[in-house]
């Protein structure tokens, strides 16, 4: 499957006491650039999410940004464990009878012993696995719009690949017919201007030249680069590096033609070429 670089996807999740919002969003970069905008609450499995994303997808600038929402009637509330503080108090007077002299805990450090105040708010380990999970499935949701957008981008590349196919099937059948009038429109000119001619030199020159001008060995390359393209296409994964790499050489046999046509058949082949290369080049900038 082609995956696109480009991609949209977000996700809510309730909590105690609010909502977690992510969304994920990418566009097309050499490399992968992932920009994270966290809450403080998350900041620290920023590492684990990046790894995450970093597992899903191998190009693209792409920014995921999470944000935490306090509903209205949830605000932070605060209350005392009195069966904790009894515990504690109790613990005090008897630890006294056994030590007279030491002194006794303040309310200060009663307040701050663990447990004694317990708060509505989500535990942090519980808010950052909630973000995890959360980030699995805004993950799976990106993947699947990318997908979605690779075989639209698959489709545009395979109808111009059917174009050059038929280009290259019209002009190869009349090469030789092109080749033969071009050469007896030359030799004609020659007779004219020369007069009387050695036919065989005329015929070993002609030979050395049509070699030259001969450009089956670029329409057989070009339709194995189509073919290999086609392939890519087929097999999937990464593949936006390679499918540029293949459009330099489609462009470099397209100009080949170009720089050997003798005809405007062959240089209006070329030029036609040239076009559907370059409308792959764009969207192939597209592809991961």
């Amino acid at each position: 499957m082609i995956l696109s670089m480009t991609g949209f996807a977000s996700a809510t999740r309730e909590f105690t006491g609010g909502m977690l919002a992510m969304e994920i969003r990418a566009v097309n970069h050499r490399y992968l650039d992932v920009q994270m905008r966290l809450p403080e609450e998350l900041r620290v499995i920023e590492p684990q999410l990046r790894e995450k994303i970093a597992a899903r997808a191998s190009r693209g600038k792409l920014e995921c940004r999470v944000s935490l929402n306090q509903a209205a009637d949830q605000a932070p509330t605060l209350e005392l464990n009195r069966e904790l503080l009894q515990g504690l108090l109790a613990l005090s007077a008897e630890a006294r009878t056994l030590a007279p002299n030491a002194k006794e805990l303040s309310l200060g450090e009663l307040m701050r012993w663990p447990g004694v105040l317990k708060s509505n708010e989500l535990p942090p380990a519980v808010l950052q696995q909630l973000c995890s999970e959360c980030l699995d499935a805004v993950l799976a949701d990106f993947n699947a719009s990318r997908q979605r957008e690779g075989a639209k981008l698959a489709q545009i590349l395979s109808e111009r690949l059917d174009g050059m196919e038929k280009i290259v099937r019209e002009i190869k059948p009349r090469l030789p017919l092109i080749l033969d009038g071009y050469l007896a429109r030359l030799s004609a000119r020659l007779s004219d201007a020369l007069g009387s001619v050695d036919d065989d030199r005329i015929k070993q020159e002609f030979a050395l030249f049509a070699q030259k001008i001969d450009v089956d060995e670029e329409l057989t390359r070009l339709t194995t680069h189509i073919a290999e393209v086609r392939r890519i296409l087929k097999t999937g994964g990464q593949t936006g590096k390679r499918l540029d790499f293949l459009m330099q050489e489609l462009n470099r046999e397209a100009n080949t033609l170009g720089s050997k046509s003798v005809s405007t058949e062959t240089t209006q082949a070329s030029v036609e070429l040239k076009v559907l290369i370059e409308q792959m080049r764009e969207q192939i900038q597209n592809i991961e």
